[in-house]
C-alpha cells in the first residue's frame, strides 16, 4: 500500500492541533476538494463520519471511523468509498516552546492498479496541499503563534 508522510513543527499546541483535526464537521470550510461532511456519531474516543469530495463534476463519498486519543493521536480508518483503502494517522507531540510536532501519514490503495499508478503521482501533491490547508486553518483560528492562541474546543 503506497503511503505519504509529513512531519511539521508548528507554533500551536498539541491540543489546538488535535482540536482542529478532530473537528471533521468543519472540513468543508477549509479543505480543498471537500464539498461536505456529515458526522454520523461522535464521542470522546470515536467518531463515524462521511466526507464528500469533489473536483468539477466528479463527486465521491468516503466513510471513515475516527479513533481519538486526546491530545496525542487521531487514527482514521477507511470504512467505505471508491478506494480499496485510505487510512491515516495524526500524532501530536508537545514541544517545550509551547508548540507541537505534527506527524501525519496516509496509506492508500486504489481499486484499480492502473489508476493507482497514474493517480498516485498526483496524490502526493494533493496530500501536501491538504496539510498546508490545516496549517493555514490553524493560523486563521489561533493566530501566528501559540502565545496568542486559544483552543477551538
Amino acid at each position: 500500500m503506497p503511503g505519504i508522510r509529513e512531519v511539521r513543527r508548528l507554533p500551536w499546541s498539541a491540543q489546538q492541533m488535535y482540536d482542529l483535526v478532530a473537528d471533521v464537521g468543519r472540513y468543508a470550510e477549509f479543505l480543498p476538494w471537500v464539498v461536505a461532511t456529515r458526522v454520523r456519531s461522535d464521542n470522546e474516543t470515536e467518531m463515524v463520519a462521511d466526507m464528500m469530495v469533489g473536483f468539477k463534476a466528479l463527486r465521491e463519498k468516503f466513510t471513515s471511523r475516527v479513533i481519538k486519543n486526546r491530545p496525542e493521536r487521531i487514527e482514521v480508518i477507511y470504512v467505505d468509498g471508491p478506494m480499496r483503502d485510505l487510512d491515516n494517522v495524526w500524532h501530536f507531540r508537545a514541544l517545550d516552546d509551547g508548540g507541537c510536532e505534527v506527524d501525519f501519514c496516509v496509506d492508500f490503495t486504489f481499486r484499480n492498479a492502473v489508476f493507482e499508478a497514474l493517480a498516485g503521482q498526483y496524490f502526493d501533491r494533493a496530500f501536501r496541499k491538504m496539510v498546508n490547508a490545516f496549517e493555514a486553518r490553524a493560523e486563521a483560528l489561533y493566530g501566528s503563534s501559540s502565545s496568542s492562541a486559544n483552543s477551538a474546543a
